[in-house]
């Protein structure tokens, strides 16, 4: 499941809830929603931390576990 994947993102990169809302210019309530799975995450939203991450959309999806982003 994605959200699994953008929890374990945000953590290994040290960052915090606030943090990764901020970047997304969101509330950290929402933001928090997506790592829970409460709340589908839009695909702007996801894009957005593919480039944060540097990793491929189909990683955070969980379509591949392969982290790299294909140029």
């Amino acid at each position: 499941m994605y959200f699994k994947r953008i929890e374990d993102l945000r953590t290994d990169h040290d960052l915090k809830i606030r943090q990764i809302a901020e970047y997304l210019n969101t509330h950290p309530n929402v933001y928090s929603r997506y790592e829970k799975g409460t709340r589908e995450i839009p695909v702007w939203a996801l894009i957005k931390l593919s480039e944060l991450y540097q990793v491929s959309t189909d990683y955070i999806l969980g379509l591949s576990d392969e982290k790299q982003r294909r140029a």
